[in-house]
């Protein structure tokens, strides 16, 4: 019984509010302007004022995002692969951006969509896309990689980034 008196009171408690809500709101005169909604606490970066630059790529009609990025100066195109554990480069960018000879140990096994595969894991001087810079990125050169992939040790370097509607934002302090 004491359970049953509870419910109806909460029920009735919350029909009560409700009307008095639409009560107060529909007693506003018209054009009355609308109560200013509750300030949030602005993150460091507002509290600073600091603006958050982004780059925006649009997929290829198969939903993949390629793009033009430069590996410690030398030109790369990257396929951007969100599952990626690191970025990976080919053999021929890898040489580009310096790295051969006995910079490459293929000292790590790897799973990939094309199965078990080696990789010599490198550091990266400078990953450059556009305006924005990133250095000292942890790669890995792939002995049979067609395309190189731009992955999670490089997005996760960022302040975020976004795929949607086959569009991608990458946005960075």
């Amino acid at each position: 019984m004491i359970g049953w008196a509870l419910r109806q009171l909460v029920i009735w408690g919350g029909v009560a509010l409700l009307l008095f809500a639409v009560g107060h709101r529909l007693a506003a005169p018209p054009g009355a302007p609308e109560p200013a909604p509750a300030a949030s606490t602005p993150t460091p970066e507002e509290a600073r004022g600091a603006v958050s630059n982004s780059l925006v790529f649009h997929a290829d009609p198969q939903g993949h995002v390629v793009l033009e990025a430069s590996v410690n100066g030398a030109p790369v195109k990257f396929l951007v692969d969100t599952g990626a554990t690191t970025v990976t480069l080919t053999l021929r960018d890898a040489a580009a951006a310096g790295l051969s000879g006995s910079d490459l140990v293929f000292s790590q096994r790897t799973m990939t969509a094309n199965g078990v595969g080696r990789v010599a894991p490198v550091r990266l001087r400078e990953l450059r896309i556009d305006q924005l810079v990133v250095d000292d990125v942890a790669a890995a050169v792939d002995e049979h990689l067609s395309i190189s992939l731009l992955g999670q040790s490089f997005l996760t370097r960022l302040d975020g980034y976004e795929m949607r509607n086959g569009v991608l934002t990458l946005s960075y302090w």
